[in-house]
């Protein structure tokens, strides 16, 4: 699964991903492999990215997340450092 983090200003992160957990405004909430299509408000909280290497964090202040055929783009506001 092809997962893209963008804010406006950069390209956060692009890559393949085993899976993923986002922060949503109605609650946290994962997506795997073959998910089914998926449009959700996002809250000021942790992605959780697992790739074949491990885990990686990204704080994000809210935004927008994309689900569709095996590709997920999140829209946030910012990535907090």
């Amino acid at each position: 699964m092809y997962l893209e983090i963008i804010t406006p200003d950069k390209k956060v992160f692009a890559g393949e991903v085993v899976a993923a957990q986002f922060p949503g405004a109605n609650g946290s909430f994962e997506v795997l492999d073959s998910h089914a299509p998926l449009i959700s408000t996002l809250d000021r909280g942790q992605i959780r990215v697992t790739t074949n290497k491990g885990q990686e964090f990204y704080t994000v202040d809210g935004g927008v997340v994309e689900v569709l055929n095996n590709k997920i783009i999140v829209l946030a506001e910012s990535v907090i450092v």
